[in-house]
């Protein structure tokens, strides 16, 4: 009896006992998680709001539409259509005021066609307050095409530049079929300036919020 009450009062010590297994290194932790939100085979269609900002001549107001196909995880292409229109800033405003008499060889956005790949490197998770999580992609349009701006001033002149554009947007997950989308991406344009009889290297920074609709895998 001694024996047996002994060997109980000594199971619980037993059971609290702990292997070290010494330091793991980083190289030696990894986790394999499915995703929730795939992307693979999967189509993508947004409509974004935005604005061509940081210009010291012309703002525009802008609206962005977008379609693509996710190759993968990490890989999809995508196009884009823009339309807006270059409105005058103080600056400009100041500048053809009387006062000065200058108007400065300005050229108002009005619209853009685009294309090229989307690089996806990275896909997380945020606590937010510690109540909701949400599910993210950060990821970077590599582009070309081609800008179509509009003298603001005198003879309406059109210029067509070719344009080579790189960002960064993140899309937050809404649901299995919904995101939010934002992006900031820099249009670098070589555009040639009837006016003066010069070319000029511009760019044009776009910042756009908007919604995406992810299609089913195709």
């Amino acid at each position: 009896m001694n024996m047996l009450i002994a060997a109980l009062a000594a199971s619980p010590a037993m059971a609290q006992e702990t292997v070290d297994l010494g330091t793991l290194k980083n190289e030696e932790i990894q986790v394999v998680q499915k995703l929730l939100y795939p992307k693979t085979d999967r189509s993508e269609l947004s409509v974004s709001l935005g604005v061509v900002a940081f210009d010291p001549y012309m703002t525009a107001p802008k609206l962005q539409a977008t379609y693509g196909k996710h190759m993968s995880e990490n890989l999809g292409w995508e196009a884009q259509l823009g339309v807006g229109y270059g409105l005058p800033t103080a600056a400009y405003n100041t500048l053809a005021s009387v006062a000065y008499g200058v108007s400065p060889e300005a050229y108002r956005y009005l619209g853009s066609l685009t294309g090229g790949v989307v690089w996806s490197p990275i896909y997380a998770k945020m606590n937010f307050q510690g109540e909701r999580i949400y599910h993210h992609d950060i990821y970077m349009p590599i582009v070309g095409g081609v800008t179509v701006e509009q003298l603001a001033w005198g003879e309406k002149f059109l210029a067509f530049s070719p344009t080579v554009g790189i960002g960064v947007g993140m899309k937050v997950w809404r649901g299995d079929n919904t995101a939010i989308r934002i992006e900031v991406r820099d249009d670098f344009q070589l555009q040639n300036r009837k006016q003066s009889g010069t070319r000029a290297l511009k760019q044009n920074v776009g910042i756009h919020i908007g919604f995406s609709k992810i299609g089913e895998p195709s």
